[in-house]
């Protein structure tokens, strides 16, 4: 983005999240496991949007890798996506801290400790909630904003729609709110500034753009995916998580669970693709169980989705493959760069608002 087009951005769409994160439009690219890399996130950046690496999926030293190949394909703003839980957790945020980047964002609450280290440090701290009660108490924590994800989203979700759950949340918080669930377009984003949001997140969209690198003919199955072709299962890993439906889907909901042995050996063959040691992969276990309420069955089942997703979206394997997906999956039907997106949605975004006087 040069600085002749950054100069002539709308300033109804500078908000509070574009001042905090240091970016032209107030459009977040959200950290999709196996999805969001170094070329989707550098596209996203490079478009004026925040784009955030999905470092839960990748080994400490993929992760390092992933960090500097972005900074060595742009001098924008990005993001790195961490899960509280995982046992490295603090070495990934000594790197951060080390590489300057912009924005640690997570997909669970993080702990006030890891909060106060990496604002210290002058990172934004972001992470997603899915519940009023969520956003109140990570705001008591310290943290700069928070991603508000609505029933809609893909992956994990919650039950309450975004139309519901966005205006609960602004209401609880002061600090800057991005709005995710359902949003895909300039009127979405004209909408959620409208409610009161800093701006949108949005996975499904940026993963159906041409800078994304899940194979195509897994991008031509979310293509030919109705508004009515998504479920909300927690039969994959035992919470709820919205995706496209499919057989693979279906023989488990049918099955009920997984069998534990067959999770078991998935969760064995997840640990050698991350590097993740035997003792490591025992401690994430028992640290999801005490943290996330799971039995024993549904930690190895985490494991075992992430082996299923990474089928699909790495191997293109549809066969044995989950596909995440977000319920606006239905509306979609191009596969733009990032940086046609972005622009095609700040224009929208803006005769919406011409319109609304």
């Amino acid at each position: 983005m040069n600085v002749e087009a950054s100069s002539a951005v709308d300033s109804r769409l500078k908000t509070k999240a574009t001042e905090l994160f240091g970016v032209d439009y107030p459009i977040v690219q959200t950290g999709m496991g196996w999805v969001a890399g170094p070329s989707l996130v550098t596209g996203t950046a490079n478009a004026g949007g925040l784009g955030i690496l999905a470092a839960a999926t990748m080994t400490l030293e993929e992760m390092k890798a992933a960090v500097g190949e972005v900074k060595s394909r742009t001098d924008r703003p990005f993001g790195v996506n961490l899960r509280t839980d995982a046992v490295d957790v603090g070495q990934r945020i000594d790197h951060l801290i080390a590489a300057n980047v912009k924005v640690a964002s997570f997909a669970q609450a993080p702990r006030p400790d890891m909060v106060r280290k990496l604002k210290d440090h002058g990172l934004v701290v972001m992470p997603t909630v899915g519940a009023r009660r969520h956003a109140e108490k990570v705001a008591e924590w310290g943290v700069d904003a928070v991603l508000c994800q609505g029933g809609e989203g893909g992956g994990h979700t919650g039950t309450v729609p975004t139309s519901l759950l966005l205006p609960q949340v602004l209401d609880a918080v002061d600090v800057p709110v991005i709005a995710a669930g359902g949003f895909h377009d300039g009127r979405g984003l004209a909408a959620a500034l409208a409610w009161g949001a800093d701006g949108i997140a949005m996975g499904t969209r940026f993963l159906l753009t041409s800078d994304s690198r899940v194979p195509a003919e897994v991008k031509d199955v979310y293509l030919g995916t109705a508004v009515t072709g998504t479920v909300v299962s927690t039969a994959i890993d035992g919470s709820p998580q919205r995706v496209v439906r499919t057989e693979v889907v279906d023989s488990l909901e049918r099955a009920g669970v997984l069998k534990l042995p067959r999770a078991a050996v998935n969760a064995l063959r997840f640990r050698k693709l991350t590097g993740t040691s035997l003792r490591d992969l025992l401690r994430e276990g028992l640290s999801m169980k005490k943290n996330r309420g799971l039995t024993y069955s549904q930690v190895a089942m985490a494991a075992n989705a992430a082996m299923l997703t990474r089928a699909a979206m790495v191997e293109g394997r549809l066969e044995a493959g989950i596909l995440p997906t977000g319920q606006c999956v239905g509306v979609v039907d191009d596969l733009p760069s990032c940086e046609t997106l972005i622009t095609r949605i700040v224009s929208e975004a803006s005769e919406r608002l011409d319109a609304c006087g």
